[in-house]
């Protein structure tokens, strides 16, 4: 036995690289070629092996250091009977330090057996036993092999995991930050911290046929499922007496029918909601990133839901309160055509500050929609009809719409609800008040 000092070797066209990763410990015994350290310019990182095998009696560099070749990493007693000794010559893998560890990052983790030095880290921090790795998504995340070992330890899956370093490589923090997430937010399961639905065969109960979700359709379920989840929704229910609205809707498109223009009442409901919102600017807003601020619009861009072939589709009507009822009728048809022939541009579907849905052309009575998150409301729009409506001396028919207003209840409380769609009615149920 013998007291050697282990050093860096060439590690190429670096003037000085910084430790990152510790892999050992003191008392650890390592083998020949087993990784010491971790290293990172700022091209690339690079896992520092032994050169000889023996017991590691003191550590020479910290986290954070700059080493350089020929720098000292530890003091180690060396075992000179195991002859494992490697050559003075650069390892192959510093010969082009760069190219080689973006390499090495990219390929599956060998199937190897751990190290003595590894496998007593890895003793402190088992695998957590809830933790469900996809064998093949891990095998091709773009990320260290120390990386790989620190995700591991913990149990993470780093096919779930998004890498925040260049070209998109998973970092420690990244893995850190992935844990915390799932902390926060219940851990394994969903987002809820439920356990996901069991898997289950339905053709064991008889004939089945499986389709693919088109694009739209994930989509738009992965986008409504975080608004549901992350925004604590409240539904408003109210009605508007629509009866002298849909007659002069009626009576101007006689006026305009030679010239092909044709009123929908949608337009109106989008001029009645721009008016609404004037009147309430706490819904055209939005709250930042942190949520701790709110952030109110000057402008007014009315996103209007499509149903397409292939799902839901929400286009936006900009700057809608410089536009006239015919303006807005016919940028509305021409957005559903675009839509339905899948020829929208990703800008004609940006900077919604409100939405509509609406049902009425298919039926139903009421409805809760979801809010089109980062927005605080969105309107729903059920189907009209008579109904016997007493005026004070007597019941008379009148055409009533149901409207349903889902809100973000940490920006619109209970009672602004209320008076959001009160007002609404009231511009709706008089088409005159639009014009002050």
């Amino acid at each position: 036995m013998s007291i050697k000092e282990i050093v860096v070797p060439d590690i190429g066209d670096f003037d000085s690289v910084e430790v990152i990763e510790l892999l050992v410990a003191e008392g650890d015994v390592v083998q020949a070629e087993d990784s010491l350290i971790t290293v990172e310019s700022d091209k690339a990182s690079m896992e520092i092996p032994s050169s000889e095998s023996g017991k590691i009696l003191k550590l020479k560099v910290a986290l954070g250091d700059n080493i350089a070749k020929g720098s000292v990493l530890l003091m180690m007693e060396v075992d000179e009977s195991a002859q494992t000794k490697l050559e003075e010559a650069p390892p192959k893998t510093a010969e082009k330090p760069a190219k080689e560890s973006i390499k090495r990052e990219k390929m599956a983790p060998a199937k190897s057996t751990p190290s003595k030095a590894s496998a007593g880290k890895v003793q402190g921090h088992k695998p957590s036993p809830t933790a469900k790795i996809d064998e093949v998504r891990f095998s091709k995340a773009y990320a260290s092999p120390s990386v790989r070992r620190f995700a591991r330890e913990l149990g993470v899956d780093l096919g779930q995991v998004e890498g925040t370093s260049r070209k998109g490589r998973i970092n420690r923090d990244d893995v850190k930050g992935f844990v915390k997430k799932a902390l926060t937010t219940g851990g394994s399961g969903t987002a809820l911290g439920v356990k996901p639905m069991p898997e289950i065969d339905f053709s064991q109960f008889g004939d089945i046929e499986s389709q693919s979700l088109s694009k739209i359709n994930k989509l738009t379920g992965e986008f409504l499922h975080r608004s549901w989840v992350t925004v604590p929704h409240v539904t408003q229910f109210d009605e508007a007496d629509i009866t002298e609205m849909e007659a002069f809707r009626k009576q101007m498109g006689k006026e305009m029918e030679k010239d092909g223009i044709k009123i929908t009442p949608l337009a109106f409901i989008v001029w009645a909601v721009v008016a609404s919102l004037k009147a309430f600017p706490r819904f055209n807003s939005s709250l930042d990133a942190s949520g701790e601020n709110l952030i109110l619009k000057k402008y007014f861009n009315i996103g209007v839901a499509v149903d397409t072939p292939n799902g839901l589709v929400v286009p936006v009507i900009k700057e809608a309160d410089q536009k006239s009822l015919v303006e807005i009728s016919q940028e509305i048809r021409e957005l559903a055509i675009k839509a339905r022939e899948k020829k929208l541009k990703p800008s004609e579907m940006q900077g919604g500050c409100f939405s509509i849905s609406s049902l009425g052309g298919i039926g139903g009575t009421k409805f809760t929609p979801i809010v089109n998150a980062p927005e605080v409301a969105v309107l729903g729009v059920s189907r009209s009809k008579m109904e016997p409506v007493w005026n004070g001396t007597e019941f008379e028919p009148r055409l009533i719409l149901p409207l349903s207003l889902s809100y973000d209840h940490r920006v619109i409380d209970g009672a602004d609800g209320a008076r959001f769609t009160s007002h609404l009615s009231k511009m709706l149920s008089d088409i005159r008040r639009m014009m002050v």
